[in-house]
């Protein structure tokens, strides 16, 4: 399914596992790994400080190397390291697209710290612009096993959700996993701005009861059986309770919604997920 993994990897916790991840999923499936380290150095930076690059280049030597040991000794994968200059997003998107990948996996922060303002400025930045499906690894690495026996799918029948819920229906083959299917319906006085009546909110649970059986129908089809839930409420919030409640190992999600194609979208909804949810979160392009 993912036969080229490229791992975004700064030698933080947070990269450590998303690197044990993507391995051992290798292991399992076969493939390989692709290892990316970014040197960000500014123009301002390097005018106050230009031996910085250098030492910083030289400490990227060192974290490549290092993990390179510990992947043959540990998964005894193929594994290629890439030691680049640029800006971290930036540089994760391009090699992804050089080196042809399947898939980027990343943790949810880096070695700035802990912080929303990190996601914002790395994770959904290769998410936003990534041409393939970007896995955030949100666990210890002793929890790390590549492995998904339980998927939460987020689904509203937009084009995404519905590539969406085809990326869940491999991986359920792949692993052996349970897929659950949750469609989460807005509040409408939120939404609209009105009152909502007892016939309108029939009618938006005779919607949202179309919306989920065409999954479970898709899913029927490739010979995948799926458990479907209806919620109500916003929609990443709804999602972190259900996966919370069905203790899922990974929720899966389109990268944008029904709502349109932009980048607003992604800090609403997907972002909101990845930093609350206790799992990963596969979001699918």
């Amino acid at each position: 399914m993912y036969h080229t993994i490229l791992v975004g990897y700064d030698d933080s916790l947070t990269s450590k596992a998303a690197l044990a991840e993507a391995s051992h999923r290798i292991k399992k499936h076969g493939g390989k790994v692709v290892l990316v380290h970014a040197v960000y150095f500014d123009e301002e930076e390097f005018g106050i400080a230009p031996t910085q690059l250098e030492k910083r280049l030289k400490i990227g030597e060192k974290v490549c190397y290092e993990a390179k040991e510990m992947l043959a000794s540990s998964f005894g994968i193929e594994v290629q390291s890439l030691l680049c200059e640029g800006d971290p997003p930036a540089v994760i998107v391009d090699i992804a697209r050089e080196k042809k990948a399947d898939l980027i996996v990343m943790g949810t922060y880096g070695r700035r710290g802990l912080n929303r303002l990190l996601m914002g400025s790395a994770t959904s930045q290769v998410i936003v612009n990534s041409p393939v499906d970007v896995l955030v690894v949100k666990k210890q690495c002793s929890e790390c096993n590549g492995n998904y026996q339980s998927i939460l799918l987020a689904f509203d029948g937009s084009e995404f959700s519905k590539k969406a819920l085809g990326r869940a229906c491999d991986l359920a083959k792949t692993d052996g996993a349970e897929v659950t299917v949750l469609y989460v319906m807005p509040r409408y006085e939120e939404m609209i701005g009105f009152f909502r009546t007892n016939s309108i909110k029939e009618s938006m649970l005779i919607e949202a009861q179309k919306i989920i059986d065409s999954a479970g129908e898709t899913a029927a089809l490739r010979n995948v059986p799926v458990k479907t839930l209806i919620g109500e409420g916003h929609t990443a919030d709804k999602v972190i309770e259900t996966s919370k409640m069905l203790n899922n190992d990974l929720i899966v999600m389109g990268s944008y919604g029904w709502r349109g194609v932009n980048k607003a979208i992604m800090g609403s909804t997907a972002e909101r997920v990845i930093i609350d949810a206790s799992c990963p979160v596969l979001v699918v392009r």
